[in-house]
């Protein structure tokens, strides 16, 4: 059993090109879990290498590198990642991502409560 000296809290890294998203996303996490952001895929996976977060919150259309290339790139790091797409193209790309390795997409818009819960279905405290 981990002791509170080993515990550290759950890290989630939240990847969209859109400013506000960023920041709605951050404000409904932040008070239970650490926030990483990036803005691009590229950005997501160097991010990634270094802080190894518990969960990533991924965004499919982006400059740069998008969610698919990026969600590639991080499963190759760590095949175990976990990855949760958000789009408002979902019917479009939707495929696309969960072939490359997304556990699930959360179509934008969508409400905190939606959020919480796929993020606690990913991540156990």
């Amino acid at each position: 059993m981990a002791t509170n000296d080993n515990r550290r809290r759950k890290r989630i890294m939240i990847v969209d090109d859109d400013l506000a998203v960023l920041e709605v996303l951050q404000l409904m996490l932040e008070g239970d879990y650490d926030i990483i952001t990036a803005r691009d895929g590229k950005e997501a996976v160097e991010k990634f290498k270094v802080y190894r977060p518990d969960l990533v919150i991924m965004d499919i259309v982006m400059p740069e590198m998008d969610g698919i290339q990026a969600t590639k790139e991080i499963l190759k790091i760590d095949p175990n990642a976990k990855i949760v797409a958000i789009s408002a193209y979902a019917r479009h790309k939707g495929k696309d991502m969960l072939d490359a390795g997304a556990l699930e997409l959360l179509d934008k818009p969508f409400t905190k409560a939606k959020l919480m819960k796929i993020v606690k279905k990913y991540i156990s405290d």
